[in-house]
């Protein structure tokens, strides 16, 4: 599996909205990070969904290095 590109050094806070969906971007390619625009078309990476069970802030993960992804989990510091 080929790696993704990097498309920040740090997350993204994002306040999310109870109820709502939101689908990560896991290639990194996508020009509206850190949320998918289907820029991962040709290639093995798929969105990763993300269901909001409250209406808060949330840290998207920006360098695709989390491994509990959609969420940060520090890789950034790390890589």
């Amino acid at each position: 599996m080929s790696k993704p590109k990097r498309a920040s050094d740090t997350p993204y806070a994002v306040d999310v909205e109870s109820g709502r969906s939101y689908l990560w971007c896991a290639c990194g390619q996508s020009k509206n990070q850190p949320f998918c625009d289907g820029s991962h078309k040709d290639t093995e990476f798929t969105p990763v969904k993300y269901e909001a069970t409250e209406s808060t802030k949330v840290l998207f993960c920006g360098c695709k290095g989390t491994a509990s992804q959609p969420l940060c989990d520090g890789s950034h510091k790390q890589i």
